[in-house]
């Protein structure tokens, strides 16, 4: 850089940040101030308003961690402001660099109305566009004293996480409560310089645009008087105008604004605090789009909207006025912003049913793609999920995150597993909280992958998690890249018509086929187990509550619970946000989260009987076999005889033979034969059928292995390659035969791991029932099963199917998946042979290579238990419960099959038989739901997929009536060809590889 550019550009950045943007408010006049400190949780908007107050001098503390204080702020207009715009800045302590992360604020008018957020990169309070002389001031602030859990150090473990353990410090301490001359002309001379200055920081040093903006500078600045900023605003302005008002070139990109917030619905406080971040952030942005008719504003999670409507009624009102003036855009048509790799397929669906639903009765309007720019990788299925509900686009920012590969494409085509694609955008400026500086517009230039055909990207701007949404100052900046030299040009738009002018000027984008894998983040797949545990067993419940409860309702005419299902459905749904569900909250966050479980278990077991009730059926405790004895089969497939959907007598359990055998012990059925060692290491497992060992020989399984886990950033978040240098296999289990079970203990460190060895009721499966004592501390606990499988590659579930990932390390992008995550199994195989895992509350899983005497080793390692201590120290601490399952000589139909029985098994009852709703004649084709329709008309619903990854035909028996095609969303299409059978029809469906059908039975 030549040294005079260097001069300009130095003096130009500290003439701009130490004079001119604090001369933009002037002649600062003191407010008063009095506070009202609450006890205990926030207080409704109208109590808080009523105080008491007392006064509060500037400088006081204020605001124990997660507690909330009203002040209230009076005063008089200066007569000196006669007619000048007029406003309040309002300092409560903010650190300036952590927007969204510590106190924050909600302006209120002392009638109640909402006026603006109060956050560090927004301290002013609008008082008069045209100000009279002694005006009475006074306005209210609702602050919340959140603690600063990230600070500068953002990794060290910290108590604040959680009410009861974050001390009784007051954190903040008020700076300024001062009423100023807001002075228009120095803010726009600000961003004028602002906006030229990083520009010409990114122009190349010799370029001619460049030395024409910092010579533009130079002659500004020389007008300024640093005493008489205001004064001299206009002069310097002037000389700039030449710049700013060059055209950009030709082919300069376009980059689409849309003001966004992305608030996490809960992270680093509580789901009570989102509800305020969300009225604050939502309060400035209305008020925004009032004084901006260019500013579009977009947020997606219909579950924000409805804490909005029920909470926060004033706020809402205002937010469903902007929409209806389609300014103020729901996008996404989601519950929340979900985790997209853990919820089951189900789950999915319904985050967009139920997302969906509430847009269209509370605006009238249907979101029209995918918004999901933070979450930690996305499945293959989503593809056909997302085009399924009636989508035309899908959005994301997460991939930019990947460690060590670079994702190769910004607009493009994602196909799925089943072959669906869907028209997808990765925006190439690298963020989803732009705030369109210079270097982020430079860098979305320099990157877009597919700039050679195509010239539009997506910027989402603005400030999230509180810190308030988009600025005044980030619109301001907005305005000159409209058409700026130098630069690409910038404009505010939906993220409709941004889609719809990408795809035209792109007809023929580049394919990415499969899952989206994060190359990050891999341990949210086992961080905090009772969050994957809660998530699993509600989805499991909610599936054969509903199953039950349409089955009483068609057979018994019993009433079908509508509104507990949906709002257990809604629960379920918020909890599979993207830092819940992953595990990467504060410690408040999970402890709820698990309390909410537990209501949803108790709400939902509840359903279940009071529906087999209907029926005739009565749930008892297994074992005994009373008159009138049958087994319920909540499965997707048939269990000891009944079928799926069904009560029936069934078949006796496979007869299985537990016994010692010299220093070892023997599980075994006619199906498999078991060798346990006396430290419970499984060192031999045989398929009877074919006679061969699963386990090689020297080997042994069950094995527990602990590894240090200190990754390098992101502790909840992250495991990093490094762990698998310092592990140890666990030593001193003893096993020991107590009736069908072998029962190992094994104490290590200062935990321990009660196991219980058993084989399921078919005698297929060696089902391990794990009950974990866990007390590390930064360690990762793995349960590995060498495997006589050769092959390159592991099979592993996903939403409506599977995909395969290598067990190599070939590529970068091999090597990059050394965690995976699954949903009920993964499956080692080659010819003729295979091992299936299943896990019945896990998700995450690893499989490592060996070689040993000339031969290769493949170990199936299951992800157990982690102990990071940021964001919650004591992550996973206590009691957990997971049962995991290995089943020799299996393929993909037996995974399935597998799997299925291992996550609903048979309930034991009495009562009389009764019929399944739904068959179908192909075991390769499931049912995933059978309910009633969410529109209460009466009509079933009923979903099935493809599960093996080929073509398949299956006749579906289903309840009397005719039937129609239907998406997604239970929405009605073309009759289906169907056939009057004894007591219903049937129909038959062809299906591809992993397809989704959905259908309704409009009942006679």
């Amino acid at each position: 850089m030549h040294a005079d550019q260097k001069l300009t550009i130095g003096r130009a950045t500290r003439v701009l940040e130490e004079r001119l943007r604090p001369a933009v408010h002037s002649d600062p006049h003191p407010l008063t101030l009095a506070a009202h400190r609450v006890n205990g949780e926030p207080i409704p908007v109208a109590k808080g308003l009523a105080g008491p107050f007392e006064p509060l001098p500037v400088g006081s503390a204020w605001g124990r961690a997660w507690d909330t204080t009203w002040f209230q702020v009076t005063g008089r207009v200066p007569a000196s402001f006669t007619q000048k715009r007029v406003e309040a800045v309002v300092d409560l302590g903010f650190d300036v660099d952590m927007p969204g992360f510590q106190c924050e604020g909600l302006v209120y008018l002392a009638d109640g109305t909402p006026v603006r957020s109060l956050h560090p990169r927004a301290q002013w309070v609008p008082i008069s566009a045209r100000a009279v002389a002694d005006e009475k001031i006074e306005f209210f602030i609702e602050g919340a004293s959140n603690p600063v859990l990230l600070d500068h150090h953002p990794f060290l473990p910290t108590e604040r996480g959680d009410w009861d353990t974050a001390g009784d410090e007051l954190l903040y301490r008020i700076r300024r409560v001062d009423v100023c001359v807001f002075e228009a002309e120095v803010f726009e001379l600000v961003h004028d310089i602002d906006v030229l200055l990083q520009l010409a920081v990114e122009l190349p040093e010799d370029s001619t645009r460049r030395a024409r903006i910092l010579r533009a500078l130079d002659r500004a600045l020389d007008r300024v008087d640093l005493q008489h900023v205001a004064a001299t605003a206009s002069a310097a302005r002037a000389e700039l105008a030449p710049a700013l008002a060059a055209p950009a070139d030709a082919s300069a990109q376009l980059i689409s604004a849309v003001g966004h917030a992305h608030i996490d619905s809960a992270w680093l406080w509580p789901l009570r605090e989102t509800v305020r971040k969300v009225a604050r952030t939502t309060s400035s942005m209305v008020t925004l789009l009032d004084e901006h008719p260019e500013f579009v504003y977009a947020m997606s999670s219909a579950q924000q909207y409805a804490w909005l409507r029920d909470e926060r009624p004033e706020v809402f009102a205002r937010v469903k006025q902007a929409v209806a003036e389609g300014r103020f855009v729901p996008v996404g048509g989601m519950w929340v912003e979900s985790d997209a790799v853990l919820p089951g397929g189900e789950s999915l669906i319904r985050q967009i049913a139920y997302g969906q639903r509430f847009f269209g009765e509370e605006f009238g309007i249907e979101c029209r793609g995918a918004w999901l720019p933070d979450s930690f990788g996305y499945s293959g299925a989503l593809p056909q999920i997302l085009a399924g509900a009636g989508y035309e686009w899908f959005l994301t920012q997460k991939m930019s995150w990947n460690q060590q590969n670079t994702f190769p494409h910004h607009t493009f085509l994602w196909e799925g597993i089943d072959g669906t694609r869907i028209f997808t955008h990765f925006p190439p400026m690298d963020t989803y909280g732009a705030e369109l500086s210079g270097k982020e517009i430079a860098r979305a230039a320099q990157q877009f992958r597919e700039k050679a055909e195509a010239s539009s990207s997506l910027a989402p701007t603005g400030w999230g998690d509180g810190g308030g949404g988009t600025t005044r100052e980030m619109i301001a900046r907005a305005a000159r890249l409209a058409d700026l030299e130098g630069s690409a040009k910038v404009r505010w738009e939906t993220p409709d018509d941004f889609f719809a002018r990408a795809k035209a000027e792109l007809p023929d984008p580049p394919v990415w086929r499969g899952e989206l894998y994060l190359e990050l983040h891999r341990a949210t797949y086992t961080t905090q187990h009772k969050m994957k545990q809660g998530n699993r067993v509600s989805e499991q419940l909610l599936r054969q509550a509903e199953l039950w409860a349409a089955t009483a309702a068609v057979r018994a005419g019993a009433e079908y619970p509508f509104d507990v299902l949906d709002d257990a459905w809604r629960e379920v749904l918020l909890l599979q946000f993207h830092d819940i569900l992953p595990g990467s909250s504060i410690a408040w966050v999970h402890r709820e989260a698990a309390e909410r479980y537990e209501r949803l278990a108790h709400t939902l077991h509840a359903v279940i009987e009071q529906a087999l009730a209907a029926l005739g059926v009565r749930a008892v405790d297994a074992g005994g076999a009373p008159a009138g004895h049958v087994i319920v089969n909540p499965a997707a497939v048939t269990q000891r005889g009944v079928p799926a959907g069904a009560v029936g007598a069934g078949q006796p359990r496979a007869t299985v033979r537990a016994y010692a055998h010299g220093d070892t012990f023997v599980l075994e059925s006619d199906a498999v034969r078991v060798v346990v060692d006396a430290a419970g290491h499984v060192i031999s497992a045989i398929d009877r059928a074919g006679g061969r060992d699963a386990i090689p020989a020297g080997e042994v399984g069950n094995l527990l292995q602990l590894h240090q886990d200190f990754p390098n950033k992101w502790d909840a978040w992250d495991v990093d390659t490094h762990y698998r240098g310092m592990g140890q296999d666990i030593a001193g289990g003893v096993a020991s035969l107590h009736g069908d079970a072998i029962v190992v203990r094994t104490d290590f460190g200062a935990s321990t791991i009660g196991q219980r060895l058993t084989l399921s009721d078919d005698g297929r499966t060696l089902v391990i029932d794990n009950s974990i004592d866990w007390h590390e501390t930064e360690k990762f606990l793995k349960l590995a099963f060498p495997v006589d499988v050769f092959g390159d590659q592991v099979v592993a579930e996903t939403q409506f199917g599977h995909h395969t990932r290598p067990t190599h390390e070939n590529t970068s992008w091999d090597a990059a998946k050394f965690e995976q995550h699954t949903q009920r199994w993964f499956l080692l195989e080659e010819p003729g042979f295979g091992v299936a895992f299943l896990n019945d509350c896990s998700y995450g899983f690893d499989v490592t290579r060996t070689a040993h005497d000339g031969r290769i080793v493949q170990h199936a390692r299951f992800s157990m238990l982690r102990a990071p201590r940021f964001p919650d120290p004591r992550t996973d601490q206590g009691v957990q419960r997971m049962r995991f399952g290995v089943v020799v000589g299996a393929g993909v139909p037996d995974a399935v099959a597998a799997a299925s029985r291992f996550t609903a098994p048979v309930i034991e009852a009495v009562g009389s038989a009764v019929e399944p709703l739904v068959r179908s004649s192909d075991d390769a084709v499931v049912v995933s739901a059978v309910k009633l329709a969410d529109d209460r008309s009466g009509d079933l619903v009923v979903r099935v997929y493809e599960t093996r990854g080929g073509r398949a035909r299956t006749v579906l028996t289903l309840p009397a009536g005719s039937v129609v095609a239907a998406d997604l969303l239970e929405r009605p299409g073309d009759a289906v060809a169907s056939q009057q059978t004894e007591g219903g029809v049937s129909v038959a469906l062809e299906l591809r590889p992993f397809q989704i059908r959905t259908l309704r039975v409009r009942r006679a």
